[in-house]
């Protein structure tokens, strides 16, 4: 039945998985707020990778970090930030829904390294500017967020969730122009002829040693650790055990 609001319930199994998750974010938790991911699965039993809803709904403008997006959330927390388009409403229920399909995002992600092109994190790592807040790669528009736009590899990018985020959301607090012009004052003359071709492709390209750290940062931490020691010993730098 719906609420007094005319919303429709999100208890209502006749509704898509992405819409109840959606209701139930917007009545039960609320933006600013946290939440679990094991009380949205008990609330809203029998969904099919009900995760997958969730994040679904990203693209329609909501807002949803995990602890490695926030150091002080737990792993089993998320903090719903912003709450998006009203993808219950009989309009808006095609909001944000883009077909990428996981051959496309990992072709996307293998050209661009795995690393965000905006400010060239690769995943997993700390932000330096925020410790405790690692980096979580996803994929954005080349051309203004639009719902609707081509999910084609030529129109998509690697980003990490801050850059994909909107300007209000990239840091805790804002950096004027005057203040980005008094940093690149205090570059040597080579840093700013590097930062003005980088401004020119709106990207920042990889060196050779980059580009292998970023294919490093993919492997499991078993593999990590055995390269690091074989690249020690080639430099004659192997540590004791």
């Amino acid at each position: 039945m719906p609420t007094e609001e005319g919303r429709p319930d999100w208890s209502d199994r006749s509704l898509g998985g992405r819409i109840r998750v959606a209701l139930w974010l917007y009545e039960q938790v609320g933006e600013g707020q946290r939440f679990r991911k094991q009380d949205m699965r008990e609330a809203i039993p029998g969904v099919e990778q009900i995760d997958r809803r969730m994040r679904d709904l990203r693209p329609a403008g909501w807002i949803i970090k995990t602890y490695r997006d926030m150091a002080s959330l737990s792993p089993d927390e998320l903090f719903l930030e912003t709450i998006g388009a009203h993808v219950w409403e009989p309009g808006k229920r095609s909001t944000g829904l883009r077909t990428v399909s996981g051959r496309l995002r990992r072709e996307v992600m293998d050209r661009d390294h795995h690393r965000c092109v905006r400010c060239g994190i690769s995943s997993g790592e700390e932000y330096p500017e925020e410790p405790g807040s690692s980096a979580r790669l996803t994929l954005g528009h080349i051309n203004a967020h639009a719902y609707g736009a081509s999910a084609a590899a030529e129109n998509l990018v690697t980003e990490c969730a801050r850059c994909n985020e909107t300007a209000k959301q990239l840091t805790p607090v804002q950096f004027t122009a005057d203040h980005v012009r008094d940093q690149v004052r205090e570059l040597s003359k080579r840093e700013k002829t590097n930062l003005l071709s980088w401004m020119a492709l709106d990207r920042r390209p990889m060196s050779k040693a980059e580009q292998v750290w970023a294919h490093y940062r993919q492997l499991p931490g078993v593999e990590r650790e055995g390269l690091r020691r074989e690249l020690a010993r080639m430099l004659g730098s192997e540590e004791e055990d």
